[in-house]
């Protein structure tokens, strides 16, 4: 089976706004894609539109070359949690998934099989009306891997989910890829990500703005800086900046340091007598990383400062 998701080309407007522009990318097989925007970069519109909920205005959105409203057996194609909501809430989570195995032409018994995986079986016979956000997710993923499909999509995974429900949620995923299959995950935790995703499409109002591996990402975004530790930290920010260095403090005793490398950086603080405790390779975090290259394409951000009474 083709495993990836491809969309080329794909747009949408609702009247004057346009949630996706242009937007092309591949899920491959084997990764995890990690798919992430501010809010109302129009992830969500996108992920509706692969699976045919949404109809683009241009474009293409393929589920292993094909488009999700043509396959017979979608469920064993793509497996997708969009909305943890979407259950009748008088309906029980055994009867949930045994009527969408039934629609899917599926074996019963991949029912148990989902429900184990996801948790679920001391609450497999309960109505999902009483479940708590993090249950209805583990429902919504245990709906997702009923058809055992080679392409998985998945919106918001974690939320609700409590630490145990996010370590399992995080080895799910790798394990997924693991055995072949293109896994795109949207998610605005990006420690999750970090830990998780080998790959991120990132989009800002509707458009394309990195296609890139996590690992590229984040040695792009350390920029060979290096982090230096020091009690003495005003000290060694005048010395390193007499240098020609760009000096940033962070911490509480921490400097990074950008065009001076390691050697010259102890060279110069030994030469002035300026003690310190640790110089090391500065490596960014995913989160500095992507609000770097979202800056300019928040649509909604608040203004930083004291409310007044």
């Amino acid at each position: 089976m083709d495993a990836t998701i491809e969309v080329r080309g794909l747009s949408k407007r609702y009247g004057p706004t346009t949630a996706v522009d242009g937007l092309t990318f591949t899920v491959a097989p084997g990764r995890v894609t990690g798919f992430v925007g501010p809010n109302g970069a129009g992830k969500s519109t996108t992920m509706r539109m692969i699976m045919g909920l949404d109809r683009p205005d241009a474009g293409t959105a393929l589920v292993g070359g094909r488009s999700y409203r043509s396959l017979r057996t979608p469920l064993c194609r793509l497996g997708a949690l969009l909305d943890a909501s979407a259950v009748h809430p008088a309906r029980r989570a055994r009867d949930h998934l045994r009527w969408l195995a039934h629609a899917n032409g599926l074996p019963v018994r991949r029912v148990d099989e989902v429900i184990e995986l996801a948790g679920l079986t001391g609450a497999a016979g309960r109505r999902a009306g009483g479940f708590s956000l993090g249950m209805r997710q583990r429902l919504g993923i245990a709906a997702a891997l009923l058809g055992d499909p080679p392409v998985l999509m998945f919106d918001e995974p974690v939320n609700g989910l409590d630490p145990d429900g996010i370590a399992w949620m995080r080895g799910l995923l790798r394990s997924l890829a693991g055995e072949g299959r293109a896994v795109l995950v949207s998610s605005h935790l990006m420690s999750e990500l970090e830990g998780g995703a080998d790959h991120l499409v990132m989009i800002g109002r509707g458009r394309l703005i990195a296609d890139i591996g996590v690992g590229e990402l984040l040695d792009a975004a350390s920029g060979g800086r290096v982090e230096l530790r020091t009690a003495r930290r005003q000290e060694a920010m005048t010395v390193l900046a007499h240098a020609g260095a760009t000096v940033t403090a962070h911490g509480t005793d921490a400097v990074t340091v950008a065009g001076l490398d390691s050697e010259r950086i102890i060279a110069l603080l030994t030469g002035a007598g300026v003690t310190f405790s640790g110089v090391a390779a500065y490596r960014a975090s995913l989160e500095e990383a992507y609000m770097e290259l979202t800056r300019d394409a928040v649509e909604f951000q608040a203004v930083t400062g004291r409310v007044a009474p």
